[in-house]
């Protein structure tokens, strides 16, 4: 069956469709801990310490009391549960030596096919007549009956996505891909590859990738960073539809939802362009589909053009997501979840991760380290701009986890006189934090480079701070986490050299 969550199943409850690949996974086990920055030099050293609160007094015989007091039932319903699959998708090897006996047969005959084909000039179909500057887009009816009645154009190389076929190895990852979402049946991976074919050329995909369809929409979909096995990582971000004017003028009529069709498929061919298709390779994507005020099912425009859009999908780009993740998971879409997935493959269910908003941060550090992830999901990744001129994405980030009631010291001693910059961030705060340097001097004094405040969740989410040393000593970064949940902690440093 054919993955079609390369555009991420829309918010409305009717567009996704069963035939999708992709599905809930079991979560992973946590990483281990981001190990401090490797680049650090030798005169530098990191220390993590964690410090329990102390136990609290003995009870009184009045507090013991109030203890063996019946509990009263919270009569609040117990929140829906995430659903999750006991099995993880793993990506298969594109590598030939790698496929199994039946696969190979399976490859060989397709290729077979796909020579025959070029040879009889199967391939050769009719090219779509493009529309002037000032005439409205038609609808792909109207395109296709356009293209039936002009004539077939001359013969082109027979390519997708950049690739020709049967030229070299990296066509044997394009035809895997069909024979996957075709169970390996070569005959029925023939028959999608040439309606992707024939579609393509209906569509002018080759021409759509160079038209200039605007940037209004340059916030609802992106690419931001890569997971941790090197996939780029695309964000969905429905909610930005509750802006009713950009609703409106993407969705109120069917020419302006044709128009959004083509920029979608548009982005997902330009990002597919960028793929390396070689046999070891990064040839898919890592999706993210933030749920956040979803606009949900009872937008009627939204529906007619996520369902449109799914049709095409499901038929033409077949594997293109490494792994999809939900978060932000609304109620109602896992109780919609819950009622398709009887229907939904194991290799479907694999693919797919929820997260509720609680859960948001957790769970794309999973997949994808917190440099890389962009701070409004927990992340410290930030487009480079005078407001963080001294992190990229490429500078390494440390992750501890804070247990309830304990309080985490990261020493940084310094061997050096220099100037250390860092950030840190605690997911969700609600915490203290503080920041002081001890130099080594015995029976010295302490500097308070920050002073231990309560930071709440509206407060700035990432702590910037930096120190010049010019006595050696060591940096204590302090986090006391008074509450009953796990805190995530990040922070990464970086030194600076000592100007005269």
């Amino acid at each position: 069956m054919a993955d079609v969550s390369t555009i991420p199943p829309p918010p409305a409850i009717d567009t996704l469709q069963i035939p999708t690949e992709v599905t809930p996974s079991a979560p992973d086990k946590d990483p281990p801990p981001h190990p401090p920055p490797s680049e650090s030099p030798e005169f530098i050293s990191v220390t993590e310490k964690e410090t329990p609160h102390p136990p609290p007094p003995p009870l009184s015989h009045e507090s013991k009391q109030e203890l063996i007091e019946p509990e009263i039932p919270n009569p609040t319903p117990e929140p829906k549960k995430v659903p999750t699959s006991l099995v993880s998708f793993k990506e298969e090897s594109n590598r030939v030596a790698d496929l199994s006996d039946s696969e190979r047969a399976a490859l060989d005959e397709l290729k077979q096919l796909v020579q025959a084909a070029i040879s009889s000039h199967e391939f050769d179909f009719p090219v779509a007549p493009q529309p002037k500057a000032d005439e409205p887009q038609t609808s792909i009816q109207e395109t296709e009956i356009k293209i039936a009645a002009s004539a077939s154009a001359s013969p082109d190389e027979v390519s997708i996505w950049g690739v020709p076929l049967l030229d070299d190895e990296r066509s044997d990852v394009i035809l895997l891909k069909f024979l996957r979402a075709r169970d390996f049946k070569p005959k029925d991976a023939f028959a999608m590859l040439k309606n992707t074919i024939r579609w393509r050329k209906t569509f002018s995909i080759d021409a759509l990738v160079d038209e200039d369809l605007g940037d209004d929409l340059e916030k609802v979909v992106f690419m931001h960073g890569f997971d941790k096995e090197g996939h780029p990582v695309c964000y969905n971000v429905y909610g930005e539809f509750q802006n009713k004017e950009l609703y409106q003028k993407t969705f109120a009529d069917e020419e302006k939802r044709m128009k959004f069709l083509r920029w979608r498929i548009q982005f997902l061919e330009r990002s597919i362009r960028k793929l390396d298709f070689s046999p070891g390779g990064i040839c898919t994507i890592f999706q993210v589909s933030d749920l956040k005020s979803s606009p949900g099912p009872a937008k009627r425009e939204l529906r007619l053009a996520t369902r449109q859009a799914l049709m095409l999908l499901q038929d033409n780009y077949p594997e293109f997501v490494a792994k999809q993740v939900f978060i932000n998971v609304p109620w109602w879409y896992l109780a919609f979840y819950t009622m398709i997935n009887p229907f939904l493959t194991q290799r479907t269910k694999s693919k797919f991760v929820f997260a509720s908003p609680a859960k948001t941060a957790e769970t794309l550090f999973k997949y994808i380290t917190p440099e890389q992830v962009p701070i409004p999901y927990g992340g410290l990744s930030v487009d480079f701009c005078e407001c963080n001129p001294e992190f990229s994405d490429d500078d390494p980030a440390s992750e501890i986890t804070v247990k309830p009631s304990t309080k985490q010291t990261v020493e940084i001693i310094v061997n050096e006189k220099c100037i250390i910059v860092w950030e840190l961030r605690v997911v969700g705060w609600e915490v203290s934090y503080g920041a002081e340097y001890v130099p080594n001097t015995e029976g010295g004094y302490i500097i308070v480079i920050h002073k231990a405040r309560k930071f709440t969740a509206n407060d700035e989410p990432v702590v910037s701070n930096s120190f010049k040393i010019s006595e050696l000593g060591k940096i204590l970064l302090t986090v006391d986490n008074p509450t009953a949940k796990k805190k995530k902690l990040l922070y990464r440093f970086k030194v600076k050299p000592l100007c005269d």
